[in-house]
């Protein structure tokens, strides 16, 4: 296990014994093609932009953690475009899907997006 910033990432668990315990915070599998993920990235984008009166575009989420809290915490890493420059950003989305509750707790840039050669 790898701790990063007080999160704890758990890769290979292999075994229950190594696998995170309830209400700890674990990796979402294939964040960056999931349709949730993107959903909640997009929210967390949207509420940037009315809260700070940016226009900040989504582009992808790069990755994703999660953590059972009254509800689901979501930590996503995601890439957004502002002003045609891609940043990178770290939002942090509170959701309680029975109550159709959703609330972004955090939002701050990370640095430029890393450059990826054109397919």
């Amino acid at each position: 296990m790898a701790k990063l910033g007080g999160i704890t990432e758990v890769k290979g668990a292999a075994n229950s014994s190594e696998m995170a315990k309830c209400g700890g915070i674990t990796e979402v599998k294939d964040a960056e093609n999931s349709l949730e993920m993107a959903s909640l990235a997009r929210f967390a984008v949207d509420e940037h932009n009315k809260k700070e009166n940016a226009c900040l575009e989504f582009s992808k989420v790069v990755n994703a953690k999660q953590q059972v809290v009254a509800g689901m915490m979501y930590y996503i890493t995601l890439e957004a475009t502002n002003g045609g420059q891609k940043k990178a950003y770290e939002a942090k989305v509170w959701e309680k899907s029975w109550m159709k509750f959703k609330e972004l707790q955090e939002f701050k840039p990370i640095g430029d997006a890393p450059s990826h050669p054109s397919a």
